[in-house]
């Protein structure tokens, strides 16, 4: 069995959470199973015939998936991450972009916004199919097509399926973490960080760490904002500096090590993320088993992992992110939610339901 997986051209230029999901799930295949796998972007020229089986991530891009499976007849399955930023298009997007959400469907502008990428030579047109079928038609070829869908949750299926009102076999892959770096036995903090807010990501609308920052500037929390700038959105990124400058408790931290960032975790009481939508929040679950109380969006599909042990609220509300700060950082942390993820989401046993997957694709055992 040799595996190829395939992802965005900018996987390692541009990280983010697909990029953690996609280099965990194949070392820890090599790692528990001895599979050999090769990880290549979606630009890139690919012999298939070494290859058994494709393992594609990232639905929401079929003008990269397609120009693969219209080369070449192996199987494949696809982890979904299906995330829907349909409402922050409409509330929080600035410029042209908004108004253009009330006139087009949330697919049609994708289309659109592809097609401009292309024009301008940022992105290439890998499938001309993509052109005549469009992007909501696209994505319905590749459902039809695969073998397994792989969503990160059930719920993420459910919303998957109507949405593009197409269904097929499907397996749930946990989003993990990682014990080896963010362990329990490590007892070392930072005195920085004790009792601090802290908020884990790239710096962009999508985000929300303005809004943050104005929840955070009505309190007297020291907040954490820890990510790069997303190179897209310099003016939103000044925007949250603008926001912070008068407030000393604020710091910006650019992108750091995971092992550094555990010991930040370690230190800190609280990590936020009211993003205006998450599928898992990989960084949620990485501080919540270190030990901070979270605070998450109401919006995607975050239930499914955290239930109740987790605060939530709306990203489009200051009041309700000022509430769920003092809640969470006053109340105690509850060891069920870590025992939880310990037992559910680490990265050995979504290399198992993976294999599985692989297995009946195969037909093998």
């Amino acid at each position: 069995m040799k595996i190829l997986m395939i992802s965005r051209s900018t996987l390692f230029s541009s990280p983010g959470g697909d990029t953690i999901q996609i280099e965990n799930t194949a070392k820890f295949l090599k790692k528990l199973k001895n599979i050999d796998i090769d990880i290549k972007l979606s630009d890139e020229n690919i012999n298939y015939s070494q290859y058994t089986l494709i393992h594609f991530f990232n639905i929401i891009r079929p003008n990269d998936i397609l120009y693969h499976i219209e080369k070449t007849n192996l199987p494949f399955v696809i982890s979904t991450i299906f995330v829907d930023y349909s409402e922050y298009e409409k509330s929080a997007r600035k410029g042209f972009l908004k108004y253009l959400n009330y006139f087009f469907s949330s697919d049609t502008l994708e289309y659109l916004k592809m097609i401009a990428r292309i024009l301008k030579g940022q992105e290439k047109l890998r499938s001309y199919s993509y052109l005549y079928l469009g992007h909501k038609k696209s994505i319905q070829k590749i459902i039809n097509q695969t073998k397994f869908l792989l969503p990160n949750s059930k719920n993420e299926y459910d919303r998957l399926i109507k949405h593009f009102d197409s269904k097929n076999y499907y397996k749930v892959i946990p989003n993990a973490i990682d014990l080896n770096i963010f362990n329990l036995h490590n007892k070392k903090i930072d005195k920085l960080y004790q009792d601090s807010i802290i908020c884990v990501g790239r710096i962009e609308g999508r985000k929300n760490q303005l809004n943050l920052i104005k929840a955070v500037n009505r309190t007297q929390f020291k907040l954490f904002i820890i990510g790069n700038k997303s190179p897209n959105q310099f003016s939103y990124y000044n925007e949250c500096i603008n926001e912070a400058s008068s407030n000393s408790n604020i710091k910006f931290i650019e992108h750091t090590t995971q092992e550094d960032l555990s010991l930040i975790m370690r230190s800190a009481k609280v990590h936020a993320l009211i993003s205006w939508f998450e599928t898992t929040g990989l960084v949620s679950l990485e501080a919540a088993y270190l030990g901070c109380n979270l605070i998450i969006t109401d919006k995607g599909d975050q239930r499914e992992y955290f239930e109740d042990m987790a605060t939530y609220c709306n990203p489009d509300s200051i009041d309700t992110i000022v509430e769920a700060l003092n809640i969470a950082h006053n109340k105690p942390f509850n060891e069920k939610l870590k025992l939880k993820i310990k037992n559910k989401y680490t990265w050995d046993k979504t290399a198992e339901e993976t294999y599985k997957a692989y297995q009946e694709v195969l037909g093998v055992k």
